[in-house]
């Protein structure tokens, strides 16, 4: 039987400075030799446009593609519209109407800013879209329709005039039809079906076939982030991503199963991801525990999970939750959840200042954030919470997410909240959905 135990920790002890201290330089690894690569990547498709964008894709991908590829055609969206699963779509869309409502709502405080005097001079702030964005969709393991919409909708929404995909295409040169119909629904008006550091490159610099624009944004793996990190400049980028987390403050009236499989929804991304409890009652720690161990064994990505849950997961155990509060503002998580008594919630999210998104409530999982509530998912990673704020329209004053869901909300919502995660292959994801309608 595999061992998804974490450790358990006391906050203020030397193991606990030595634990945050882990976790935050897990973004910081040696990029030498990428950094080197994606260097001449980013010069070669600067100087020689499509042929070496063609060449990497053939090298990388493993697909050799022609000039004339690269775009993918209206057909190809519409087949994929027509032939995805009907129940699938009809998620996208509410997801996608979810985000776009959020965004809106936005605009209503994104107002040109104006002063006249009695002679009539004035003095003025005005705001513009930028008139092309880029976003990147990675291909990897599973197709992320969530990051079309999370991307695509906020730029559609400020008014950008075109909205650019990349995303890397499968061995047979196809994207996959679910990411096709979440950009025809989030309003991306071209598609290329180029990744990696050489779609970056493209973006950045243009090429022959794909347009330069103003900005990028999206995720990817480190030689993507290592690229957007050199193009910098050259364009405007989103921010710099580092991998996933979440911290949940919690108290004995949380329930065990809904705390372990929010924790495992976050180590299911990737090794380097992190989870962490921090909790005054060790009663709630132990329980998590075995809730960790029986969760996890049921779980697809084992080895992702068990690996997570080793080096960067943690429960640790505070004195009360002020501490707790303390703690989370030190760490500035990407995602931070708050399962206390209602009556505590308040006065907890009162003293949170450094989070990139905050979920309250038990009826409030991360997973909504990812896929449905409609505030964005691209988030400050490592700390950088402390300065960053989420994707949003205005990217110009720091804001805090936040989802807070009653019970009912979710009940609504679960059961499309559940496909969307099961067709990112996410499996935990789905599960901290299922838990709360099956048990709730």
């Amino acid at each position: 039987m595999q061992d998804f135990q974490v450790r358990f920790i006391e906050v203020g002890s030397p193991e606990a400075e030595a634990q945050l201290g882990q976790i935050s330089a897990r973004s910081k690894m040696d990029i030498g030799d990428v950094n080197a690569t994606v260097a001449a990547v980013l010069a070669r498709v600067q100087a020689e446009g499509d042929a070496a964008v063609l060449d990497y894709t053939e090298r990388f991908d493993k697909v050799r593609l022609n000039a004339a590829d690269l775009p993918v055609r209206k057909e190809e969206i519409e087949a994929a519209l027509a032939g995805l699963d009907p129940q699938l779509l009809a998620d996208l869309e509410r997801a996608a109407d979810s985000v776009r409502r959020f965004h809106e709502a936005q605009l209503i405080n994104s107002q040109d800013v104006s002063l006249t005097d009695a002679h009539g001079s004035r003095v003025a702030l005005l705001e513009r879209p930028l008139e092309r964005v880029g976003i990147y969709v990675p291909g990897g393991t599973a197709p992320l329709p969530s990051s079309v919409l999370m991307n695509a909708i906020p730029a559609a929404v400020a008014g950008v005039e075109e909205v650019i995909m990349c995303t890397p295409p499968n061995r047979e040169g196809k994207i996959a039809p679910v990411i096709l119909a979440a950009a025809s629904l989030a309003g991306v008006t071209r598609i290329f079906r180029i990744g990696g550091a050489q779609a970056i490159a493209a973006l950045a610099y243009g090429t022959e076939t794909v347009p330069k624009v103003d900005k990028i944004s999206g995720p990817g793996n480190i030689y993507v982030n290592v690229a957007k990190r050199l193009v910098y400049g050259t364009v405007d980028i989103d921010m710099f991503a580092g991998p996933s987390e979440i911290l949940i403050i919690a108290d004995e009236s949380a329930r065990a199963s809904f705390v372990a499989s929010d924790m495992l929804s976050q180590a299911e991304h990737d090794k380097l991801a992190s989870a962490i409890l921090v909790t005054d009652s060790r009663a709630l720690a132990e329980s998590v525990q075995k809730e960790l161990q029986r969760l996890a064994s049921q779980a697809g990505r084992t080895e992702i999970l068990q690996a997570s849950l080793r080096d960067y997961g943690a429960i640790l155990l505070c004195r009360d939750l002020s501490e707790a509060v303390d703690l989370a503002n030190q760490f500035a998580p990407e995602h931070l959840e708050i399962m206390v008594k209602p009556d505590v919630e308040a006065s907890i999210l009162a003293g949170i200042k450094n989070a990139g998104a905050i979920f309250v409530g038990e009826w409030s999982p991360e997973p909504l954030g990812d896929y449905f509530a409609g505030p964005n998912h691209v988030l400050p990673t490592s700390g950088t919470a402390r300065f960053f704020s989420p994707l949003h329209v205005a990217q110009f004053r720091k804001k805090i997410s936040l989802i807070h869901y009653q019970k009912a909300t979710l009940m609504e919502a679960a059961e499309t909240v559940e496909r969307l995660a099961a067709s990112e292959a996410l499996d935990c994801h789905a599960a901290a959905v299922r838990v709360r309608r099956e048990e709730g």
